[in-house]
């Protein structure tokens, strides 16, 4: 059982691009338990991570780890419970109204999920009152704001004064994340943090999960 753990995480580390998904199916059909998959898939993202961070890895292969981990989920995910699959707790992720890039924030989404979170992404273009709701309806304890194009970095600040008109600024966490963004914007638009990739991203999330 073990093998299957350190097979999954040394898979996944190595980006071997065969099937992750029907090797957690195969894993899962010996009598893996799906809790000790996860934490391997989490593991092996662990180190994709380091790895992108030393300057072995690119984010092609980032974004490669990204797929491969979702096909892995997707497998998993039926044979965990929701508290399980979400038990450091709910955040909720978007890109921004009048942005439609995705890919930086769905590789956020898939590796926050494999990090133990529940993950409510509202895809790309959202205005902020779907963002309220979202905190709302989903008691989130925190935001990822995603944007690339400079000219909507201003759509940050109306999520971040719908949310203070709403009266659930207070205890909620706000990251921001994207190729334009800069730490500057942190203090202009009133945010917790802003990672500048998906690795930093999620160790943003895990501190305030902790």
């Amino acid at each position: 059982m073990g093998d299957y753990n350190d097979k999954v995480r040394r898979f996944l580390a190595d980006l071997e691009v065969d099937d992750l998904g029907s090797l957690v199916k195969e894993a899962l059909q010996s009598g893996v338990k799906a809790t000790d998959l996860l934490s391997a898939m989490s593991e092996g993202m662990v180190e994709v991570g380091k790895r992108f961070e030393s300057g072995e890895y690119y984010l092609a292969d980032l974004v490669l780890a990204g797929e491969m981990m979702k096909e892995g989920l997707k497998a998993l995910e039926p044979h965990l419970t929701a508290v399980e699959a979400g038990k450091r707790g709910t955040v909720v992720l978007c890109t921004v109204k009048g942005d439609i890039h995705d890919i930086g924030k769905n590789l956020v989404g898939t590796m926050l999920k494999s990090a133990g979170f529940r993950v409510i992404d509202l895809g790309v273009d959202v205005p902020a009152e779907r963002v309220v709701e979202a905190v709302r309806s989903e008691s989130a304890f925190a935001v990822g704001l995603s944007v690339l194009l400079t000219t909507m970095t201003g759509s940050i600040g109306e999520v971040v004064e719908a949310l203070r008109g709403a009266g659930l600024r207070d205890g909620l966490k706000i990251a921001i994340g994207g190729a334009c963004t800069t730490p500057e914007m942190v203090e202009r638009y009133g945010v917790d943090a802003m990672g500048r990739d998906a690795v930093e991203a999620v160790r943003i999330f895990s501190g305030w999960a902790a």
